[in-house]
């Protein structure tokens, strides 16, 4: 008579369950070991029990699979994220190469060409669109026009208070050089009253420069003068001896 299934679900007696744990570890370590000598393969097994203890087992050493499980793991995720991300770039690139053609399709519309497929509702859409930006380029090209005459405006009105600042300063000027010219005037007219009151000054100071040593401040001329008494002093008229 064979032995009954088992119903697999937790044991509910303490004493039932380590005894079971025990004797399944043992049997379950056998296996591995013995799946590890029978086909030459690494095998690594793990237990840890209620309490916390822990059993392993490692036909190359637990720690040397667990490494070479990791390596494994993390290059396949690698491997496949790097897949995902090729993919996703491809989508990308598919996506920028279409919109790349449509708005050259687009262009091509804008400047009247290409217009055979298009339909009649098409057309009116992209007559539309064209008006649209009409519009909107003569509305920029207004708005500059504005700002320019408006610049040209503020120029002209400092250029106007800067030619104020120089008429005042010019006229300026032009009081002070006939304040100036009216003083050599006033002067002129009383040195010319001085030579009027003096014309035998006016006389000398026209004559030539002459040197006199030794003459008095006034000297008769000498035809003035006797002969006899030039003759008896014997000495040079003007001269004082």
């Amino acid at each position: 008579m064979g032995r009954g299934r088992v119903e697999l679900k937790r044991i509910e007696n303490k004493i039932n369950r380590q005894v079971t744990f025990s004797k399944r570890r043992n049997g379950l370590l056998k296996k591995a070991y013995e799946l590890s000598v029978l086909c030459d393969a690494e095998v690594a097994l793990i237990v840890f029990s209620s309490r916390g203890r822990l059993y392993e087992f490692g036909s190359a050493g637990t720690s040397k699979t667990l490494e070479r499980y990791q390596r494994c793991c993390y290059t396949s995720q690698d491997a496949a994220i790097a897949d995902r991300e090729t993919q996703n770039w491809c989508h990308e690139v598919s996506k920028l190469k279409a919109k790349f053609e449509s708005l050259q399709r687009s262009q091509r519309h804008l400047l009247g060409e290409d217009l055979g497929p298009l339909s009649i509702k098409e057309l009116q859409q992209l007559e539309r669109q064209l008006e649209a930006s009409l519009s909107q380029a003569r509305q920029r090209k207004t708005q500059i026009m504005l700002d320019q005459m408006e610049e040209l405006r503020r120029k002209e009105r400092h250029l106007g208070e800067i030619n104020k600042q120089l008429k005042i300063k010019l006229e300026q000027e032009g009081a002070n050089l006939r304040a100036i010219q009216g003083s050599w005037e006033s002067d002129a007219a009383v040195v010319g009253n001085a030579y009027s009151m003096h014309p035998g000054q006016s006389s000398a100071m026209d004559c030539e420069p002459t040197l006199q040593i030794g003459y008095h401040q006034f000297v008769q001329p000498e035809a003035t003068l006797p002969r006899a008494a030039a003759g008896e002093n014997n000495f040079m008229l003007g001269w004082v001896l």
